[in-house]
């Protein structure tokens, strides 16, 4: 057994979504959102390489040495998976991990919207899922591809950085690809999956201006593309893909997502009240006529107004969605606050 096992265990029992580990200090989890202190050791520098090198691969772990920093999956046999980042920081060696639960959660255990049923149906276009680092971005692409996987045939091909939920082909085909191990970059798995005859990419995240290109080239060629996002709301989201682009191309890239993007789906984790579990607040848009025009014209301010005209269509405002947790008692008004974009409205 190796020696963080038991730290991996505390984890599980507790609940908890990360484990940190810092040389200098005790290690800590993070459930439903606090960090909660576990044990009494303080973290030195051997015993973090004595926690960290055996289960990172040789390879990894030498690029660490070298470089400062890596990212990996880990798995604990069959009980769970870890997202591993290893990093190093001015007092010396850190590391997170970030329980992938084992088992793929559907869409109605995940309580999301019944709309997002319906994006799974699609056959072209772009889906952002957008939000934070720690806002179940990759829990619900995981769930919609699952929901497609059991009742559509259709080649599915993922591009993550590591993979994090792995799927057993059901009526469709999946192939996951980790950047790093797989293709050198999102870019690069972008150009391939594009020749592979997939009907569906999934992009872990589009934090450059070249994979943005890519995954809307492939919407365009009549490919599904799920991709995400670090960004809170529907208008910012469109917002930073454009801003990605230099001033000569903005206008053939606002046209260009006019016409391929169906769907933004913002989301963020707010800690109960009672702090034993959190609720996910959404901001939903989804395509209309009037969306195509909005982009095209850069009126991003005009999104507000247009979901909450259309929410009989499922569309629905994040500060909307925080609303309704507060009136049902679900989160406390000073978390609403927290993470509202008019904050006015929970003063």
């Amino acid at each position: 057994m190796n020696e963080i096992e038991p730290l991996f265990n505390t984890l599980i029992n507790k609940d908890g979504s990360d484990l940190h580990l810092e040389e200098g200090q005790k290690p800590k989890i993070r459930v439903f959102g606090t960090l909660v202190e576990i044990g009494d050791e303080t973290l030195t520098r051997n015993k973090m390489i004595s926690l960290l090198s055996p289960i990172a691969p040789k390879e990894d772990w030498l690029r660490f040495e070298t470089q400062g920093d890596i990212d990996f999956a880990y798995s604990l046999g069959k009980q769970a998976r870890f997202r591993a980042n290893y990093y190093r920081h001015f007092f010396g060696l850190g590391a997170v991990f970030r329980l992938i639960p084992s088992k793929i959660r559907s869409l109605e255990e995940l309580d999301l919207p019944s709309r997002i049923k319906d994006f799974a149906k699609w056959r072209t276009g772009l889906v952002l899922v957008t939000g934070p680092t720690g806002s179940g971005k990759s829990t619900t692409l995981a769930a919609i591809i699952d929901y497609i996987n059991a009742h559509f045939a259709q080649k599915i091909i993922t591009i993550e950085e590591p993979v994090e939920f792995t799927h057993a082909n059901k009526k469709s085909i999946i192939s996951h690809r980790e950047v790093g191990k797989d293709t050198v970059s999102f870019a690069s798995g972008l150009r391939t999956a594009i020749k592979s005859d997939a009907n569906i990419i999934l992009v872990g995240e589009m934090r450059d201006r070249e994979t943005i290109e890519l995954a809307l080239t492939a919407s365009e060629m009549g490919i599904l593309v799920f991709g995400t996002l670090h960004t809170n709301s529907a208008a910012k989201t469109i917002d930073r893909i454009i801003d990605a682009f230099p001033p000569n191309r903005k206008n053939q890239i606002r046209t260009i997502l006019a016409n391929c993007l169906k769907a933004i789906i913002a989301q963020q984790l707010i800690p109960s009240v009672d702090k034993a579990r959190r609720w996910a607040a959404y901001e939903i848009l989804i395509r209309n006529q009037a969306l195509g025009n909005i982009i095209q014209s850069g009126e991003t301010v005009r999104l507000t107004n247009e979901i909450q005209t259309n929410r009989g269509l499922g569309m629905i405002l994040m500060d909307d969605s925080l609303m309704e947790l507060l009136k049902d008692k679900k989160i406390t008004r000073e978390d609403a606050f927290l993470k509202a974009i008019d904050k006015s409205k929970f003063t």
